[in-house]
């Protein structure tokens, strides 16, 4: 099961909210670049940045730590938040990441994501699902919709999605453990989905769970900001 640590950015600088709300932010590096390189120097291939202002704003905002990660680093980069237009995503690629994340807009724009996906190849996106009561979530996890996130995945799989993460709002960034039943269910349903985990994890014991699913990835920021997991510890996963 691949690692994949979590850089969230407001502002330029590395932080966690506690269930997506921007009043509980705790900023724990003024420098991502320090952040991404320590993940590099543990090992770590893959990195999971979201651009918290941009999801905010609707529009890409900081662009430049992705580029200045990319350039700097041989992560490979997954880049979320703000991307809605064209624009956003020429820039998202034109500065370095390997993949664009896309969530809300797959869910209320699925023409545009669908020809994206025609232009670019399925390859270089990766599906970001916000899951509540199993519902996908959007907008910054503020609205909920009467979506299935089963029908969700089945959905864009036909459409030649390859990679897709799911996150349960109610576990993130709460250090509670991750959601396991609904994670099962859904490496069950589409085994050859490369499924990665978001959210909860609080401890060595939650990824070893998850690598025991089946999991192809788990995405993991707060717990290793809290020093409840060692990055040393991660590359034996």
């Amino acid at each position: 099961m691949q690692i994949i640590p979590a850089i969230d950015i407001i502002d330029g600088k590395c932080v966690r909210l506690t269930q997506g709300d921007y009043a509980q932010k705790t900023i724990y590096n003024e420098n991502p670049l320090e952040v991404a390189k320590q993940f590099e120097a543990a090992g770590l291939k893959r990195l999971h940045l979201v651009d918290l202002d941009g999801a905010k704003a609707g529009t890409v905002k900081n662009w430049a730590v992705l580029q200045e990660i990319a350039a700097y680093t041989t992560l490979s980069i997954d880049f979320g938040g703000g991307i809605k237009k064209d624009k956003d995503l020429n820039i998202v690629f034109e500065s370095g990441a390997a993949y664009a994340t896309i969530g809300s807009l797959a869910v209320k724009e699925p023409d545009t994501f669908l020809e994206w996906l025609r232009v670019y190849g399925a390859d270089k996106f990766i599906l970001g699902a916000d899951v509540k009561s199993e519902k996908i979530a959007v907008a910054g996890w503020l609205e909920t919709t009467d979506i299935n996130i089963y029908d969700f995945l089945q959905d864009y799989i036909s459409k030649g999605i390859l990679q897709s993460f799911c996150t349960d709002v109610s576990k993130d960034g709460k250090l509670e453990g991750p959601s396991i039943e609904l994670y099962k269910n859904i490496v069950k349903k589409f085994p050859s989905l490369y499924f990665i985990a978001s959210g909860g994890v609080s401890c060595l014991d939650d990824l070893t769970a998850l690598k025991e699913l089946g999991c192809a990835g788990a995405i993991v920021g707060k717990a290793i900001y809290e020093g409840r997991i060692a990055l040393k510890d991660l590359t034996n996963f």
